[in-house]
């Protein structure tokens, strides 16, 4: 058996307590911001490279919450699963698209989400994040 994809995953809030999902080009299905970590890597560095290269924000390190790490079956590489470290963070800026993602939605955080997520996102970070107090 094929051991699952590592990523880091970040849990974005807005004013309003919508949560920030990211579609990436050439898929039709929203997942947490984030990536695979890099050798040397620690799980914040990692959250920290990917939301400056995928949404041009700086992460605020500080106050980042570890959800836990979760595992489902990936969107993006069909017949792999994917293992996510997630956290709840803040961060500085306004997020956009850029690199590989092709869209940005605010969507609710508890259902329904209005959006195709990830089996990832939808079973199990989302709803761990919906039960932290905010």
């Amino acid at each position: 058996m094929t051991s699952p994809i590592r990523i880091v995953t970040a849990v974005i809030l807005d004013d309003a307590g919508r949560v920030l999902v990211v579609r990436k080009h050439g898929s039709g299905t929203f997942i947490q911001p984030g990536g695979k970590r890099e050798p040397g890597e620690d799980a914040l560095r990692t959250l920290a490279r990917e939301l400056r290269e995928e949404l041009g924000v700086a992460l605020r390190p500080e106050g980042a919450l570890a959800l836990g790490t979760f595992e489902d079956e990936a969107v993006n590489e069909p017949g792999r699963r994917v293992q996510g470290e997630s956290f709840l963070v803040r961060v500085d800026g306004t997020p956009r698209a850029q690199a590989e993602i092709a869209e940005l939605a605010w969507i609710p955080l508890r259902p329904p989400h209005g959006v195709k997520l990830a089996p990832l996102s939808e079973r199990h970070v989302l709803p761990m994040a919906a039960r932290q107090p905010l």
